[in-house]
């Protein structure tokens, strides 16, 4: 997107956040209501309607800045309520629920695929750029969520599959998780973990796409 200008890449890239961020949320919510947990239900969680996910900061500004200064682009939504405790088997149940989230993203990253090739051949370069940003947002979104840091769906994710002795010690670093992600950004890091197998996956699905 280097010919593009800041404005227009907060045009083109908008609704591939927007949807990234929700779609993965309510996904989350979705699982946990077929497993038996219908919070976030109740609360009007599992609307695909943005404005009852977003969250000012996460969802916007630190976006936003991210893309405007050339950084890792990532965000968060309002996250939706899950009572593990109405799980109908908690512990499988938690890990199920966690893994939702990322897998939309990875059927998003191949729906904008799929969406940037048709653009391609109807030659509508808008919907290119904005596929081509949908398959980045939403890759790099699922690879961040998996790493195995509590609260993110990985640390979830592991808290679930560790024996309950460890995990409920492995649990105790969640009050941390954000300050833990912000030193794996500051030091480069981040980038390090994530870059091999975010390339890897932005060929395949570049090559879905014919780009």
């Amino acid at each position: 997107m280097e010919k593009l200008t800041l404005v227009q890449g907060f045009t083109v890239m908008i609704l591939p956040v927007l949807f990234a961020i929700t779609l993965h949320e309510v996904a989350h919510g979705w699982v946990a209501k077929m497993l038996g947990d219908r919070t976030a239900e109740k609360m009007g969680r599992l609307s695909l309607n943005p404005l009852h996910h977003i969250d000012p900061i996460g969802t916007l500004l630190v976006p936003g800045v991210l893309y405007a200064v050339g950084g890792i682009i990532f965000g968060w939504a309002k996250p939706v309520p899950v009572d593990f405790g109405r799980l109908r088997k908690p512990r499988r149940d938690m890990v199920l629920v966690a893994v939702a989230g990322p897998a939309a993203n990875l059927l998003m990253a191949l729906a904008w695929a799929l969406i940037v090739r048709l653009a391609h051949v109807i030659g509508i370069e808008f919907f290119e750029l904005m596929g081509s940003g949908g398959i980045s947002i939403n890759l790099l979104l699922m690879l961040l969520n998996l790493l195995p840091i509590p609260p993110l769906d990985g640390g979830r994710i592991a808290l679930g599959l560790l024996p309950p002795r460890l995990g409920y010690k492995f649990g105790k670093l969640e009050p941390y998780g954000f300050f833990i992600l912000l030193v794996l950004i500051a030091t480069g890091l981040l980038s390090n973990i994530l870059g091999l197998p975010l390339m890897l996956m932005q060929k395949i699905l570049y090559g879905i796409a014919g780009i």
